[in-house]
């Protein structure tokens, strides 16, 4: 890397200059004034499909508009153009290095333009690029090869010794190892351990399994330090006997997302207590890793019958937990997981039983009460509850859901006719359990490259089709925003 972008851009600057750049970036990208922001919202779209996407890119050329993956790339390589503008954050990408690429010069030029931006919309600065560091930009000026993944590479594929019966966490560890924003976190070794001891952190034991992961070797990995790391904060876990993956995945996040605020408390010399915090199991509005990734907000309305008033409570959530048995109402058991979802937001009669004080009434009033989601996670992780237990008996609910390999959340946001954005999901891993409540084993599935599937099966790892993945029972269903994609 250097500091005027590659090769391709300083021959494209030679002959063109940058003209075309402080133009295309302020009235498209940065949008600095009234007429700017008018243009880009009649002109801005993809020529191939008519797309107004969240990524759309501007050919530095000629004048073409294209939305990211094969419309932008197809224009590029038939007109053998290399450079154009992403106009969500105003990145510059090289279609000949299949990589953005950083200009100080152009930096310069965006910083002025979104000062312009916040100046004439009266707002603060939202967000700053990215600069590297001297240190950054030496290490890739040392490394300016980079690694083009192939089809058929393995690289970050490696089976997990079971310890005895610990299937359970083998399978939430490779969801979590092929979680897209997960692995650029740790791999790009973002975490700063403040501990005494870099053994008794679970963070730092996270961050050096994605190393293990991604180091080129292919014998098995045994997982018995994050075992005993579980065991010490999550009491309830401990033992050799089978847990729940679901319980195992929820007990991560917490402990995951306990131990980064209290490193970024140590950071920030805070003398607050956390005591607090060591006993939820439900996660907080922080920025830690684990919340910009897994936290979503759910919406709770609860409406009087009598009044018509509206209470509404808004909570955060790590994942989504779907009945799959027919209803107390009688209604039909879910084929899909559309159909659990749609089951999941529909409003439900709560019934003289549970009455709700009204605040406006001032009584006791009959109400239903709706679910809907105010904003989505990155990634979404659903829980289909196949395991009953009942006074009289416990049993798994074996019923075959289909689940889709994308699909739009739009339809169960809390604002859905006034939704902006891209709400489209894909899937990348899949937990099963096979076998009985009282015995059985886990398994999973991940997507290791975009149309590249595995099974993992403890130590062993196999390549799947994507029709062995649709077809399993499914447990946990792991989707990560479509923005997210990795071409």
């Amino acid at each position: 890397m250097a500091e005027n972008g590659c090769k391709h851009f300083q021959v494209y600057v030679k002959e063109n200059s940058l003209d075309t750049y402080r133009i295309i970036d302020a009235y498209f990208s940065a949008c600095i004034n009234r007429d700017a922001r008018e243009k880009k919202a009649l002109n801005c779209c993809c020529f191939e499909c008519g797309s107004f996407g969240l990524q759309i890119f501007a050919c530095l050329y000629c004048i073409y508009f294209g939305c990211r993956g094969s419309h932008i790339t197809s224009h590029l390589r038939a007109k053998k153009h290399s450079i154009a503008l992403e106009l969500s954050h105003g990145t510059l990408y090289c279609n000949s290095c299949r990589d953005f690429i950083y200009d100080s010069r152009c930096r310069e030029i965006a910083s002025v333009n979104r000062k312009l931006e916040a100046k004439d919309v009266q707002k603060s600065l939202s967000w700053t690029p990215w600069i590297p560091t001297p240190k950054e930009t030496n290490l890739m000026l040392a490394n300016p090869r980079r690694r083009h993944v192939k089809a058929n590479e393995t690289l970050g594929l490696r089976g997990l010794i079971n310890l005895g019966s610990t299937c359970f966490m083998n399978c939430i560890v490779q969801a979590l190892i092929h979680t897209p924003l997960l692995s650029d976190y740790f791999l790009s070794e973002r975490h700063e351990c403040n501990a005494k001891s870099s053994l008794k952190c679970l963070v730092c034991e996270v961050s050096r399994l994605f190393q293990e992961f991604y180091s080129g070797l292919r014998t098995p990995l045994s997982l018995h330090r994050l075992l005993h790391l579980i065991w010490n904060h999550a009491k309830h876990l401990a033992g050799y006997e089978q847990q729940d993956a679901h319980e195992f995945f929820i007990a991560t996040l917490d402990v995951l997302h306990r131990h980064c605020i209290k490193a970024k408390a140590e950071t920030e010399n805070a003398n607050k207590s956390s005591s607090s915090a060591q006993h939820t199991n439900c996660p907080t509005q922080c920025n830690c890793i684990i919340d910009q990734i897994f936290t979503g907000m759910l919406q709770s309305d609860v409406v009087c019958q009598s009044c018509k008033g509206v209470s509404t409570t808004i909570d955060p959530f790590w994942d989504i937990s779907l009945d799959l048995g027919e209803t107390a109402h009688g209604g039909a058991t879910p084929k899909s997981l559309i159909d659990c979802l749609e089951r999941y937001t529909r409003a439900e009669h709560l019934g003289s039983s549970a009455k709700i004080k009204c605040s406006t009434c001032k009584s006791y009033q009959e109400s239903t009460k709706q679910f809907s989601l105010r904003t989505l996670p990155s990634v979404a992780s659903f829980h289909l509850k196949r395991f009953e237990h009942s006074s009289l008996i416990d049993k798994k609910i074996s019923t075959f859901i289909s689940f889709p390999v994308e699909f739009d959340m739009t339809p169960f946001m809390s604002d859905k006719n006034n939704a902006y954005g891209d709400f489209r999901y894909s899937l990348y891993a899949v937990v099963n359990h096979v076998g009985t409540i009282d015995a059985g084993h886990y398994t999973a599935y991940v997507r290791h490259h975009k149309d590249t599937w595995v099974k993992c099966d403890d130590h062993i790892i196999t390549t799947a089709t994507l029709k062995q993945v649709l077809d399993s029972e499914g447990y946990l269903l792991f989707y990560h925003k479509n923005i997210l994609e990795y071409e």
